[in-house]
């Protein structure tokens, strides 16, 4: 699907799992990037009530003429730094998880990789360079529903993660990992020297988009450690130590409070624990799927 929109004519609407977003913006290669990584989820016509109403401008300076820029707007506000306009899509991701991650204080929202096998979820909590964005890449072109690279969205009140199928952003080797393992991966253009390094995305399956209303259970909490060279190795975790690993693991749980305590605790007694250490995707994917299977 090609969309066609502008600030001009007002914003288009994407559906980001239980977000609704209104985006503006006139750049015609930001709008081809976002229209091949959205098009089914992608919707034109009148405006709607929006969750996040997002402008990517260029700035008017002189600047613009030699080194062109965009910027990030939402209510008015500017919370990044401008970045080459080359660079407007990663910007426009980042930005989106950072207004999620920033104000969606109705879910307890976990620093995960999340990934649905049927209506069961396997959670892969991670900081930065544990691997659970390239696993969570690696799981979805085999088979996973990917909910999400970045965010596992508890809804406290039932138990259920909520889906938000995003472009994944592979970072500096791990585009060549992705690579390694399916090189028919579908990623989009390179982009050289953001403020993560060299990144490029990982475009989420169609079967993921459509489904993204469809929530999953909780089932596999697996804490990934990316060592190069290592064997892969999956061992059981103690739940004690798990409960405090995703604690730690929560953008909000402070935030929450007891609500967060209590949804942690329910979690934590419904899903098998793990650690896991990995260095080869050819490997480690059959290990984690084989865990899966092991449920059925």
């Amino acid at each position: 699907m090609t969309a066609s929109f502008s600030s001009g004519n007002g914003p288009i609407t994407l559906d980001a799992g239980p977000f609704r977003v209104g985006l503006h913006a006139t750049d015609p290669v930001f709008i081809d990037t976002v229209s091949a990584f959205y098009g089914p989820v992608i919707q034109s016509g009148a405006e709607q009530i929006y969750d996040y109403e997002v402008v990517i401008r260029q700035p008017q300076s002189l600047r613009r003429w030699l080194r062109p820029q965009a910027v990030f707007e939402i209510d008015g506000m500017r919370p990044f730094e401008p970045q080459p306009l080359d660079h407007a899509f990663p910007m426009y991701e980042w930005g989106l998880n950072w207004c999620v991650a920033t104000s969606a204080h109705r879910y307890l929202m976990l620093h995960a990789g999340t990934i649905a096998f049927g209506d069961e979820a396997l959670i892969l909590p991670g900081n930065p360079g544990s691997g659970k964005s390239t696993l969570s890449a690696a799981l979805s072109l085999r088979g996973g529903r990917l909910l999400s690279d970045e965010f596992g969205l508890l809804q406290p009140e039932i138990m259920r993660l909520l889906p938000m199928p995003r472009a994944i952003p592979l970072k500096n080797a791990s585009i060549e990992a992705i690579l390694d393992f399916d090189a028919d991966a579908p990623l989009g253009p390179t982009y050289p020297k953001t403020r993560k390094g060299r990144v490029r995305h990982l475009q989420p399956d169609k079967t993921s988009l459509a489904m993204q209303a469809q929530t999953a259970s909780p089932r596999w909490l697996v804490f990934p450690t990316y060592t190069q060279g290592a064997a892969e190795n999956l061992v059981p975790l103690d739940k004690a130590e798990a409960f405090r690993n995703l604690a730690f693991n929560s953008f909000n749980y402070k935030l929450l409070g007891e609500t967060a305590f209590r949804a942690v605790c329910a979690l934590i007694d419904q899903v098998d624990c793990y650690r896991f250490t990995y260095s080869n995707l050819h490997r480690a994917v059959p290990v984690l799927k084989g865990l899966v299977g092991a449920a059925d």
